[in-house]
């Protein structure tokens, strides 16, 4: 019975290790919901400036468009308002920084052949299959910076994975704080390098579609396994071999 242990132990962890290692790739055969075809709207707006506090720091937004989102995140990075750039800057608004892709590009198989992630300000996508990357569409993705005052869109954004299918509406921005911090906003999907990112103050976020989150289910599973395991080990009664 303690072999068998010992045996589950080795089983668990290893394939916690890899669930882990794999928990954030995007998932094959996703049924895509018919809007991530759509390129996104931009429209003139009559939004006026207008000023919002998040801890403890005043804001001016200039909206410059009103803009609808819907892709499939590719990548990812929540911000720490309290850590690097986004301290110096006293920028707490911007919350997160999503990548995500839609048209030919959330559609083809070749998705899956191509490396995303998220730097602090940034998308990076890098493949060695030379065929995905000429099918690869640099102007059906975009990297977002994602603003709110409110805790509610706040606490939405924080379960975003890989792979889920999202709709983000609100106002392509400019914004500037009362310490001296600015940034602006991309206004079309062909330009790169800095300043290419979407800033956008949301009005409405919604998960569309959640990805399955086959290896994540499977992360938590083994943990729990190798817990109950390790338990089980620990607690087993010491057995002397013979000599």
């Amino acid at each position: 019975m303690q072999r068998l242990n010992v045996y589950i132990l080795v089983a668990s962890f290893l394939l916690l290790v890899v669930s882990f290692w794999k928990r954030n790739d995007l998932p094959a055969d996703v049924a895509l919901a018919p809007a991530v075809a759509n390129e996104p709207k931009q429209t003139r707006t009559s939004k006026k400036p207008f000023s919002v506090e998040w801890n403890g720091v005043t804001y001016r937004v200039d909206p410059q468009y009103e803009y609808d989102l819907h892709g499939m995140i590719v990548s990812y990075r929540h911000h720490d308002g309290d850590s690097r750039m986004h301290r110096r800057a006293q920028d707490h608004l911007n919350m997160l920084d999503v990548c995500v892709v839609w048209g030919g590009n959330a559609a083809g198989d070749h998705l899956r052949k191509l490396n995303f992630w998220n730097g602090i300000f940034t998308c990076n996508v890098e493949t060695r299959d030379l065929d995905a990357w000429n099918r690869f569409r640099m102007n059906q993705l975009s990297n977002n910076h994602l603003l709110s005052d409110d805790g509610f869109v706040r606490d939405q954004v924080m379960d975003i994975r890989v792979g889920d299918q999202i709709r983000v509406r609100g106002w392509l921005s400019s914004y500037s704080n009362d310490r001296g911090g600015e940034r602006g906003t991309s206004t079309t999907r062909d330009d790169s390098g800095d300043g290419a990112c979407e800033t956008i103050f949301i009005d409405n976020f919604e998960i569309v579609q959640a990805a399955p989150g086959y290896w994540r289910l499977c992360m938590y599973s083994s943990l729990a396994i190798l817990l109950f395991a390790l338990f089980r080990y620990f607690r087993s009664p010491y057995r002397p071999h013979p000599a």
